[in-house]
């Protein structure tokens, strides 16, 4: 089995190690309608308290997002729900705020456009999460490689709305899609200037996957360690974890509030197949988790 290996990740104005042990990136919605946690953090001064929490609890990494990317939305379309200046209304209030409160995060934002992203960046953010890897706003390679921003390419199957009538995929197929399509991703990333130092690959766990498909993608994930960037896996309260718990619920899918736990044991299946960095909502009990995991792989490289 592949391994992940130990390497920086170059960003913007700083380089974090990555592999020697999990990195923890803390996920902040600045949304109304968050399929996770349904608004909370929607408010400038609410999201910015959550930020903090999330860096005293132990967060080396902020991820900053305020469009919602769920099942069904608009996201990535010719007119999606929200525009980019509502986005930059929603995001860079609170972006500015935790870095007069905590001037030394690293600041991830999680947008598919190109003129968020500038402005995001212009405002200290460190990294640009583009869910579709590159493939949705042909100015974005650009934008991040001026900026010499860290990046996360992921991989999505289809659009947001296209996903509940997509058919499904033998393991095999799936992997290989997933896999050429991180390929394609870094190879626009890095002909446009971006330094593959500066790339982490994301999978894209639930983006136009249907609910097994994860599974089959999750056990095979260090399959695509062979791709030379380190990987970054989001799991935290995804659906089909909740599909998997419906026997424990009468028949119907566990509601986000009682996906925590098998949110921490995805990931640390994640971990253990090369994952280097993890998205999470609840930032403790995942770092502990995450500490667990690094022990077990440090035990194997040993061995």
């Amino acid at each position: 089995m592949a391994v992940r290996q130990i390497s920086e990740w170059h960003l913007r104005s700083r380089a974090l190690e990555v592999g020697s042990r999990t990195l923890i990136m803390g996920v902040l919605n600045i949304t109304p309608d968050s399929f996770s946690d349904g608004g909370q953090a929607f408010a400038p001064d609410a999201a910015i308290a959550r930020a903090l929490q999330h860096i005293e609890e132990g967060a080396d990494i902020l991820d900053l997002g305020a469009e919602s990317t769920r099942p069904g939305s608009r996201a990535g379309g010719e007119d999606p729900a929200v525009s980019a200046d509502e986005e930059q209304t929603r995001l860079l209030p609170v972006l500015e705020g935790i870095l007069r409160v905590a001037p030394h995060a690293v600041i991830s934002v999680d947008t598919y456009k190109s003129a968020t992203a500038q402005a995001a960046l212009a405002a200290g953010a460190q990294i640009i999460n583009d869910v579709s890897g590159f493939t949705w706003d042909p100015a974005m390679p650009r934008v991040c490689a001026e900026a010499k921003a860290g990046v996360i390419l992921m991989h999505t199957r289809g659009r947001p709305d296209e996903w509940r009538t997509q058919g499904g995929l033998p393991s095999d197929a799936l992997l290989t899609v997933v896999r050429e399509g991180l390929a394609q991703s870094l190879e626009i990333a890095t002909s446009s200037g971006i330094s593959p130092h500066a790339i982490v690959l994301d999978p894209g766990y639930g983006f136009g996957k249907l609910f097994g498909e994860n599974y089959s993608l999750l056990a095979r994930q260090s399959e695509l360690l062979p791709l030379g960037r380190p990987l970054l896996a989001g799991l935290s309260r995804k659906s089909f974890l909740g599909h998997t718990l419906a026997p424990l619920h009468h028949g119907t899918p566990a509601p986000i509030h009682a996906r925590e736990t098998a949110s921490i044991a995805a990931m640390v299946a994640a971990i253990l197949h090369g994952a280097s960095i993890v998205r999470v909502h609840n930032v403790r009990p995942a770092l502990e988790a995450a500490r667990i995991a690094d022990a077990i792989l440090a035990e194997r490289a040993s061995s």
